[in-house]
């Protein structure tokens, strides 16, 4: 969501005070940082690249700080690091227009309702667009920090985000991303109290759109994945065939802890329910190592679940504590870092052997691909309908395009081949 509040931002002020973009900082009349604050290292960097972005900077431009961190530091931070001009929370980005003339202000307030504010249109990569369905997060979960950066969750109405994805589409775009931060609770409640929603509506509606070809969206919730949406996401030829599944960890006593709301077997039950009705379909998930109180066998059942499930990309990451979240109170079980690093390294291990035994198998099959990136070696590269990134031979004239390639080659990450 934080790349979409980035083109909303620069939107924005291109729209309504004539800011341009450049890539030269010393050219630079604002200087915008867009934070993250879901780990505790990003948090820490902010300063120093403020500091370094002072030093670079032009006489007069201004420095601004927006996004999660900007939301849960507040005014800290120019007490910090006086030289930034203004501090803009995630869940303000609409007013980005007001604040970026004002010396010192700080609009941080998770109760604003961005929901039906209708942002200037983004120059978006014009063969893809994304588009935020709601705003904030009603989940406890008790690692993470965004429900106290994003407020509670609100709905943007269906149509507002058709017309969005229309216009995208009227501009050249064949594919959308739809964002949230669970984006299957969508259409539990808007800002208007209209009547609920549900996400699997609003993936039939913008699947009616004509000429939109894919359709992607992140991050479902396991927790709200009924037979419904599963269904419709196996029937539908629009939606694409990789779901992101955010597992956290595979123990059901750890899930509890982390508030999660669901069980080792209910993940494995929805994973295997997908797997049976798309036979090429990829998964991909999140998973938290060392969280406080993860015992040997707590960890052993991740394991299992990475085996079962054999997903095709983990975003792995150690327990990081948080300002705020209720994991603090389990501080006298966290596990020592040692620990954590060894589990990490043993999971990501686990997964590369995956991926070194998988991807070869996809090398003599044809795949799909819309072309989106021209690459310096006279390679074009793009995704498949299920993500596979994949190379080819090519030039600007098939940017946009969709093309066969036949597999020649694979890494772990990646696939190349020849246009057929």
């Amino acid at each position: 969501m934080n790349d979409t509040d980035s083109k909303h931002i620069q939107a924005e002020l291109e729209k309504h005070k004539g800011y341009t973009a450049t890539q030269n900082i010393e050219d630079a009349d604002l200087i915008i940082i867009n934070t993250c604050s879901v780990r505790e290292r990003p948090v820490q960097k902010l300063f120093s690249e403020i500091g370094q972005f002072n030093k670079k900077k032009k006489d007069g431009a201004k420095i601004g700080v927006c996004g999660c961190t900007a939301s849960h530091l507040g005014k800290d931070i120019i007490k910090r690091a006086p030289y930034v001009d203004f501090v803009l929370g995630a869940r303000n980005i609409s007013k980005i227009k007001d604040v970026v003339d004002v010396k010192g202000s700080v609009e941080v307030s998770i109760s604003n309702d961005d929901s039906q504010y209708e942002f200037a249109i983004a120059k978006n990569n014009s063969y893809r667009t994304s588009v935020n369905i709601s705003v904030g997060c009603d989940k406890e979960c008790t690692y993470c920090i965004v429900p106290s950066t994003r407020g509670d969750e609100i709905s943007i109405p269906p149509e507002m985000i058709v017309s969005q994805i229309q216009k995208a589409v009227d501009n050249g775009a064949v594919e959308v991303a739809l964002l949230g931060q669970n984006v299957n609770s969508y259409g539990k409640r808007f800002s208007d109290n209209r009547e609920k929603y549900s996400f699997t509506k609003l993936l039939q509606d913008v699947s009616k759109i004509e000429g939109l070809e894919r359709i992607r969206f992140t991050s479902p919730h396991p927790l709200h994945m009924d037979d419904e949406f599963i269904e419709e996401f196996a029937r539908n030829p629009k939606i694409s065939k990789c779901i992101h599944m955010p597992l956290q960890s595979g123990s059901t006593a750890i899930l509890k802890a982390m508030k999660r709301g669901y069980t080792k077997e209910w993940f494995l039950n929805r994973a295997q329910k997908l797997r049976s009705l798309i036979p090429d379909l990829r998964i991909t998930t999140d998973i938290i190592v060392a969280f406080p109180g993860e015992t040997r066998e707590d960890f052993e059942d991740t394991l299992d679940v990475v085996k079962q499930v054999k997903f095709d990309q983990i975003f792995n990451f150690k327990y990081s504590p948080r300002p705020g979240t209720k994991a603090l109170d389990l501080k006298d079980q966290e596990i020592d870092d040692e620990t954590g690093s060894a589990r990490l390294e043993e999971l990501i291990e686990l997964h590369k052997r995956y991926l070194e035994e998988s991807m070869p198998l996809m090398i003599g099959k044809t795949v799909n691909v819309l072309i989106e990136s021209l690459k310096p070696n006279g390679e074009v590269s793009g995704y498949t309908d299920n993500y596979f990134l994949v190379f080819t031979k090519g030039s600007d004239e098939l940017l946009g395009k969709f093309v066969n390639v036949k597999i020649t080659d694979a890494s772990r990450t990646s696939l190349k081949g020849e246009i057929v």
